[in-house]
């Protein structure tokens, strides 16, 4: 058996959740102690209670179903990114990675039995529909969502394309339930997009699929074609509300930029599962001033490319603090009957920090203007706001913060201040190298 190691915020209706690395699955302390007489007598206690439900329950259970429920409870209890995957879901899985899939086109976990909505996937139907990052889903046409699993729900939302779905809404601020029809389509995500801002390369990263890399590499031979090299004063990327992907991409892009050193390290509970991934040789971009737009919607492989840039000093980040999701999911494929995703490490950028719950607090803290009508609508509260999170090792966790990004790029605070600093300053100056705290190589 083999395992596959993602970063994952959430289940996905149409956005990527998806593999990075494989390596071999071997069984160790918990598995081998399976065998005491503890475990054997919980297991029993199972097996009683699951004979019980099938001779007395009032209506003839189906067996498959009960042990499935059974599984997700077990999964669920631990924390919010684990679950198990039917075989649909994780073909499902599967057709997200390449970034075209059918569905909604929205980001979602679950909080207090309710589908959340982490953000929505730009120019997607969600998202034209007027879905906002932070509502809280309670009907699905008509159906409370409340008893239904994740898994459930997601299904619920998936379905023939052109064919539509009424989504009733909770959102902070809103006296009343909003109502929003949402008509499916099949979701092609550009996980890049660019333009030129006069002497700025502008680079917008949506998520982290199997196409991300690619597309930032013709991104930037793009813009470095159409601005002159003596002109082009740097670029900026555009990583807010990027809900991650995987993480092989986020390695890949962090690279990009970076000449040597340490990107990310994942650390499991034994020390043999620990890695360390190394930047290669050559940026792509020659040393040209980098500015990174985080806020709260960014998240998972977002943070790891944020923190890496971060703690190298190769990039000045800007916006407001990230989402904090510093775990690592392994997908553990069962055969014919679906996959395990599994919560089985932390990650953590150059410098040693772990972000889990805490988020990349940015180096320049700029807080866009939101119009009244969206105030405290917005805003994530974070990877320490899921219930049954994993606990920062400090001790020390903070919310979360704005996600609101203006559509029109005059009233974007945040990406004029980035255009204006790469004018005005140049952005390495602003963190001189210092022998004294570098990062490890």
């Amino acid at each position: 058996m083999r395992k596959a190691t993602i970063l994952l915020f959430g289940i996905v209706v149409g956005a990527a959740a998806t593999f990075a690395v494989s390596q071999p699955w071997q069984l160790s302390g918990p598995a081998e102690a399976a065998g005491n007489a503890d475990t054997y007598r919980q297991l029993n206690l199972f097996g009683d209670v699951f004979e019980r439900v099938k001779a007395d329950y009032v209506e003839q259970p189906d067996d498959a179903s009960l042990v499935e429920s059974a599984i997700n409870g077990m999964l669920a209890g631990l924390d919010p990114h684990s679950s198990y995957m039917s075989p649909k879901n994780y073909r499902d899985m599967q057709v997200q990675t390449r970034g075209e899939f059918g569905g909604l086109g929205i980001e979602v976990t679950m909080e207090d039995g309710l589908v959340k909505v982490v953000t929505p996937i730009d120019d997607t139907p969600a998202a034209r529909a007027g879905v906002m990052a932070g509502d809280l889903i309670t009907h699905l046409d008509g159906e409370a969502v409340l008893g239904l699993t994740l898994s459930e729900a997601v299904e619920k939302m998936r379905g023939r394309v052109n064919t539509p779905i009424a989504l009733t809404i909770r959102r902070e601020g809103a006296e009343e339930p909003v109502e929003i029809e949402v008509v499916r389509d099949i979701i092609q995500i550009r996980a890049v997009r660019f333009n030129e801002e006069d002497d700025v390369g502008y680079i917008r990263v949506t998520q982290f699929n199997e196409q991300t890399f690619d597309n930032l590499k013709k991104a930037i031979e793009e813009l470095e074609a159409e601005i002159p090299a003596d002109k082009l004063k740097g670029f900026v990327i555009d990583l807010r509300n990027n809900p991650g992907g995987l993480l092989d991409q986020a390695i890949a892009v962090s690279d990009t930029f970076l000449d040597r050193g340490e990107i990310v390290s994942t650390r499991g509970r034994n020390s043999d599962e620990s890695q360390r991934y190394n930047a290669r040789s050559g940026d792509m971009i020659k040393g040209k001033p980098v500015i990174v737009l985080i806020n709260g919607g960014s998240a998972s492989a977002s943070e790891i490319v944020a923190g890496a840039l971060q703690d190298h000093r190769r990039a000045t980040v800007v916006g407001t603090r990230s989402f904090g999701k510093g775990s690592v999911q392994t997908i553990i494929p069962l055969g014919s009957n679906g996959a395990l995703r599994l919560t089985t490490a932390r990650y953590y950028t150059p410098s040693g920090r772990s972000i889990q719950a805490k988020g990349i607090d940015p180096d320049i803290v700029i807080e866009q203007e939101v119009p009244d009508e969206l105030k405290g609508v917005t805003t994530s509260k974070g990877e320490s706001s899921l219930r049954g999170h994993l606990e920062t090792e400090t001790g020390e966790e903070a919310g979360g913060s704005s996600a609101y990004v203006p559509p029109d790029k005059e009233d974007d605070k945040q990406l004029n201040y980035a255009l204006d600093l790469l004018r005005g300053v140049q952005v390495n100056s602003l963190f001189p190298p210092d022998p004294s705290q570098g990062v490890p190589n």
